[in-house]
């Protein structure tokens, strides 16, 4: 009952942080919830037994290219431009 109740809360945080995601305008903001949800992605892995995919996940999803997305993100703007 207890693993079920870590897997509904882990899969409540993806969708959340997937749709912050799409809803930040601010893209520093948004690159932080992506890797929250690849936080949340390693973290599930785990859950289901698989440490070696929770390590790379954590690694390479959550930590580089968070990393990458915001050293992209100094180096041009930080708010997405309001065009429609």
């Amino acid at each position: 009952m207890i693993e079920l109740i870590g897997h509904v809360l882990v899969l409540i945080g993806l969708v959340v942080s997937a749709v912050l995601v799409f809803w930040f305008k601010d893209l520093l903001a948004a690159a932080l919830a992506a890797g929250l949800f690849s936080f949340l992605i390693s973290l599930e892995f785990y859950i289901l037994q698989a440490p070696d995919v929770a390590i790379s996940q954590a690694a390479i999803g959550a930590g580089l290219t968070t990393a990458i997305f915001i050293i992209g993100i100094r180096a041009t703007g930080r708010y997405e431009e309001g065009g429609s």
